[in-house]
């Protein structure tokens, strides 16, 4: 399988686990209410980490490496704030889920960051470019 391929893969699960958990945060459901209160941020962190995964789970879905690269940066963002939650403040157990939601952070934090190694130059190309003197 070649390089694009597997960039492409990584995208799509990356985006998937991030958009699935919208439901969850959007609707108030009680795991969801539940972790935020836990980690002092409910309900305005959950409803702004939801609108976060929400930008980054599109631009991860839209193809060239500028959104690429800015939807996996966003993942990593958001991600690397559950992560720390999850080892400080909640455990990597939530209310008796086997450790799912902290296997599917760990997921999107190394499938992210693979995306963004393979992006990066991308993040170049939202950056404003000089005219060209030959313009003028």
């Amino acid at each position: 399988m070649n390089a694009h391929r597997f960039t492409w893969i990584a995208r799509i699960v990356v985006a998937v686990i991030l958009l699935q958990t919208l439901t969850f945060k959007f609707t108030a459901a009680p795991e969801s209410v539940y972790i935020f209160e836990t980690v002092g941020m409910e309900p305005w962190g959950r409803i702004g980490s939801g609108i976060a995964e929400l930008i980054a789970g599109v631009l991860l879905l839209i193809p060239g490496r500028r959104f690429a690269a800015a939807g996996a940066g966003m993942s990593l963002g958001v991600i690397s704030g559950a992560i720390f939650f999850h080892l400080t403040k909640l455990g990597i157990v939530v209310k008796d889920d086997g450790g799912q939601l902290f296997i599917m952070a760990v997921i999107v934090f190394v499938g992210a960051l693979f995306v963004l190694l393979r992006n990066w130059r991308g993040l170049l190309e939202w950056l404003p470019t000089k005219p060209s003197e030959s313009a003028a």
